[in-house]
């Protein structure tokens, strides 16, 4: 996904494909995720309104030292966690890092599998790194090129776009009943109007869903065929793909 709307927003095959690995790396400081506990985590949390990514949390919590979420997490919410049932140790501060503290874990990852990657062949440049964390840490791009900025908002773009379609994901962490078009376009603008992506980005995602070009992916991440409506959403996007 991230690829065909990089392509036609422009950009050159040579740098899509360098960002690609970028992309299947993204989730990276995931890696060992325990699917159960992580849920039960960050559901208890969403349902509370207590912020779930480093920058909303930094709002909340302004007087939080930089990169030191995790444990101001851990130190609010611990015992309530507790009082839920929800077990805290040492794996369940895995379970908040791989939100909280993102950037740190991986960092970490990324050093583990840098060798690894040199033997694939693959040249690893520092941009890649700041477009994995966009999304949770948007300052980290402060200053970068245009083009490193584009790439960052179309991750996000794609992964959310993918992430409200996806019925597994959303039974587990989103405490969603059902997926709609409707819904993740409607997330979309909404990080548009927070300036976290921009117009021309969601644009392009909408042309290339309208076209059917996401069709297989919605699919896969439904678990089952597109209803009718939602087919006929996604090709009514091409409207709001030319007015907006």
């Amino acid at each position: 996904m991230c690829a065909a709307v990089a392509l036609r927003l422009g950009h050159p095959l040579r740098r899509v494909l360098s960002y690609q690995v970028a992309c299947l790396l993204h989730d990276l400081g995931r890696a060992g995720l325990d699917r159960k506990l992580f849920g039960e985590i960050w559901s208890w949390a969403r349902k509370r309104g207590i912020p779930t990514r480093p920058r909303e949390w930094r709002v909340v919590y302004p007087d939080t030292p930089y990169g030191l979420e995790t444990e101001a997490f851990l130190a609010c919410y611990a015992n309530e966690l507790k009082a839920s049932g929800i077990p805290i140790d040492d794996w369940a501060g895995e379970q908040v890092e791989m939100r909280l503290g993102y950037a740190r874990r991986l960092s970490r990852s990324l050093r583990a599998v840098k060798p690894r990657l040199a033997v694939l062949g693959v040249r690893w440049a520092p941009w890649m790194g700041r477009v994995m964390l966009y999304y949770y840490y948007p300052e980290k791009l402060d200053g970068a090129p245009g083009w490193v900025r584009q790439l960052a908002e179309v991750l996000v773009a794609c992964e959310q776009f993918e992430a409200f379609s996806n019925r597994q994901r959303g039974q587990d962490y989103y405490t969603r009943s059902k997926e709609t078009v409707t819904e993740a376009f409607a997330y979309l603008d909404k990080l548009m109007v927070e300036g976290i992506l921009s117009k021309e980005v969601v644009q392009a995602l909408r042309a290339l869903a309208a076209e059917g070009a996401f069709d297989r992916v919605l699919t896969e991440a439904r678990g089952a065929a597109l209803p009718r409506r939602e087919l006929r959403a996604l090709r009514s996007l091409a409207v709001g793909a030319a007015w907006r």
